[in-house]
């Protein structure tokens, strides 16, 4: 199947994986790309130097096309960025943040950038910055998804922008892939389909938790990272999302994990109090929570851990390999078009 984002990109499918901490792994990237899609590796919790080993497993296991992600308000997220421009990478995903400076090494060495929005304003400042693509988060997505629907969103945004569109947000089988071409996007992520698949490093634990859970079995809520985010509906979610956090138990936490991963954790908070102390309130939020996330993703803990996770996860009932997926997924689109078309002959009006 061939769409604007296909074409711009160099891959066969217009099926993306998106880059999801501690989720989004080499072996899940690869994976995806060599099923013909666009895996995405996450980076957030990476060190420079494990991103650039991490980007050298990818391309031991896949010489697809492949991208990285660039949170770019996240301590080191600049610095793995580098690292992705020093080392070529195809695609450069980035999100809050002013992207401007990654078009421009990108593009002079051929690569592609795709900018995360959730809003029209978002898409145009983007598109003026000279990015390939749009990542479109709506809020059904994992994590932190817009405020409008992606039925909604994906049009709006359509009206608004000539560039190729990647939806996110509610997506994971062949219909709805139809759906989104429908609503003007030219390819879908399933963060949350992916995260269920062989290749996902989800512990097994959680995979079960994701297959039994239903569409409305999550929580959206400012109060876990300080931004309104998406996950799983469980004891551990409701207690992490019942009230703001304490910044000083936030800063305790995020320093705890700054040193884990080896960040200057003075140098951060010197830095954020120099710039913007919300700034620096909004890295303690997400800092803190980013023990929380592996928890569950890596240890299958739900006492401490939190899933995030789309409102998808009720599409979800089984564990297929990536490949596996996108024949299946590729094939009910096709059963899609067919009955539309075969409908189109036999409607009453």
């Amino acid at each position: 199947m061939q769409t604007r984002f296909t074409d711009t990109f160099g891959i066969r499918l217009p099926l993306v994986c998106p880059g999801m901490s501690y989720i989004a792994t080499p072996e899940l990237v690869a994976a995806t790309s060599n099923a013909g899609g666009l895996g995405i590796l996450a980076t957030g919790p990476l060190t420079p130097a494990e991103t650039r080993s991490a980007i050298a497993r990818i391309r031991s296991l896949t010489d697809r096309p492949f991208g990285i992600g660039c949170t770019l308000m996240m301590p080191g997220a600049r610095e793995n960025c580098e690292v992705a421009l020093e080392e070529h990478v195809p695609v450069i995903n980035f999100s809050l943040g002013k992207g401007d400076w990654i078009v421009q090494a990108a593009h002079a060495y051929g690569g592609k950038v795709i900018a995360t929005v959730v809003t029209e304003k978002h898409a145009v400042s983007a598109e003026k910055s000279g990015v390939d693509g749009l990542l479109v988060t709506g809020h059904e997505a994992a994590a932190h998804g817009g405020q409008v629907t992606s039925l909604v969103l994906i049009p709006a945004i359509r009206r608004v922008s000539k560039l190729p569109i990647i939806a996110a947000g509610g997506f994971a089988n062949g219909a709805g892939l139809m759906a989104a071409l429908a609503l003007g996007a030219d390819a879908i992520a399933m963060g949350s389909r992916l995260a269920m698949t062989q290749e996902s490093p989800v512990h097994a634990t959680s995979k079960e938790m994701i297959r039994q859970r239903g569409v409305a079995d999550t929580l959206y809520s400012p109060n876990f990272d300080g931004l309104w985010c998406r996950m799983m509906d469980s004891p551990a979610a409701r207690s992490a999302t019942r009230k703001p956090m304490n910044l000083l138990t936030a800063a305790w936490k995020a320093s705890a994990i700054a040193r884990k991963m080896g960040m200057p954790v003075l140098k951060v908070a010197l830095g954020g109090l120099l710039q913007k102390p919300q700034d620096l309130r909004q890295l303690a939020l997400f800092g803190a929570a980013t023990e929380s996330i592996r928890l569950a993703i890596e240890d299958g803990n739900h006492q401490q851990g939190v899933q995030l996770i789309g409102q998808a996860q009720g599409l979800i009932d089984d564990i297929p390999s990536v490949q596996q997926l996108f024949e299946r997924l590729m094939q009910e689109a096709a059963d899609t078009l067919n009955r539309l078309q075969k409908h189109e002959h036999t409607a009453p009006w």
